[in-house]
């Protein structure tokens, strides 16, 4: 964002507007220099450091220094003397996957390798800029100055599935609060590692910015750092080595199931990030290993797929539901698998 901040210890000199948070109302007591590190992936403590020092860093409109302990609801924001780089979207002609439109939502069955909205090293190519070269006037969320038009929610640029987009302001007002409010339901499918003991199971643990690897999330069990969040699965089918799963999220954050199927020992099949895209239960025989690279051929991302997607519709009042079949990709390895399994004596 362009808007100036006037700061009366600086005689009045304009400044900008980088970054801005608001603090959960559950927010821990906590440094802002971790807060921040947490927050902003591709900032360093350093670069933080020096911004509370030169005092760029505004609490409730205040300078604060490294060791202020942020709160609830806290507003902080980052500024400095020259305006933001801004995303320009220029609308791009990408086709678009539309399982479902009318003139509040739509809803988009999303395929891998596709990132959803701009950011570093994706400035174009996104579904945002699909979604402004086919639709006129979304709407951006007027509390988050950081948005983008008519995104509601987001998957990872290689996780399959589908997608909410709000068409209108009071749709993406309305729905926004049911992502909040956790009444949006929410399946994803995925293959993971490894037997997965229980046949139910809920994973809670807060999920925050990895403190030794920026671009990973982690999982911090005493809730030291982070987000709260859960995860339950049910086992669908069990073949050997893998186990196909359903998801149900009751929270939103970056990667979760990613990063806590990863945390209970059970990455999903193929996810480089989370230590998927390498053999982690099965034999040493060269035959083994081969099958396995035949797999992560086929399939060379995570093997998570958003499936089903239920919501109240915002003018009519009703509960709608979405499904989408799973892709080829994961539906080839699937079948591999069960070939696998059938033929082979799997060691326990």
């Amino acid at each position: 964002m362009t808007d100036s901040i006037t700061n009366s210890d600086d005689d009045q000199d304009d400044q900008f507007e980088h970054h801005s948070v608001v603090a959960d109302p559950g927010q821990a007591v906590l440094r802002i220099d971790k807060f921040l590190f947490d927050r902003l992936p591709d900032t360093s403590r350093s670069k933080i450091a020096i911004a509370a020092k030169n005092g760029s860093i505004i609490v409730n409109g205040e300078k604060v220094k490294s060791n202020y302990k942020v709160k609830p609801h806290d507003k902080i924001s980052i500024v400095l003397p020259y305006p933001k780089r801004e995303f320009k979207l220029i609308p791009e002609n990408i086709p678009l996957n539309i399982v479902y439109e009318d003139d509040a939502v739509m809803v988009i069955n999303k395929p891998a390798n596709f990132v959803v909205h701009p950011g570093h090293g994706n400035f174009a190519g996104t579904l945002v800029h699909a979604l402004v070269y086919h639709f006129e006037n979304l709407p951006k969320n007027k509390t988050n100055e950081n948005s983008f038009p008519g995104l509601v929610h987001r998957i990872d640029k290689d996780t399959t599935g589908l997608l909410l987009i709000a068409k209108t302001d009071d749709a993406l007002s309305k729905m926004a609060a049911h992502f909040f409010n956790r009444t949006i339901d929410r399946h994803y499918l995925a293959i993971v590692w490894g037997d997965v003991e229980e046949n139910n199971g809920t994973i809670e643990g807060h999920i925050g910015r990895s403190i030794n690897d920026r671009k990973r999330m982690a999982v911090f069990p005493d809730g030291s750092h982070g987000k709260h969040a859960i995860t339950h699965y049910e086992v669908l089918e069990r073949l050997g080595y893998v186990t196909l799963i359903r998801c149900k999220l009751d929270t939103g954050r970056t990667h979760q199931i990613r990063v806590h199927m990863a945390h209970i020992g059970h990455p999903i099949f193929g996810d480089p990030r989370y230590g998927g895209n390498r053999i982690v239960k099965g034999t040493t025989f060269s035959k083994y290993r081969q099958f396995i690279d035949n797999c992560f051929a086929i399939l060379p991302r995570q093997a998570l797929h958003a499936k089903t997607l239920g919501f109240e519709h915002p003018v009519t009042g009703e509960i709608v539901k979405f499904e989408s079949e799973l892709p080829e990709d994961m539906e080839l390895v699937l079948e591999k698998w069960r070939t696998y399994t059938k033929y082979t004596s799997i060691e326990p």
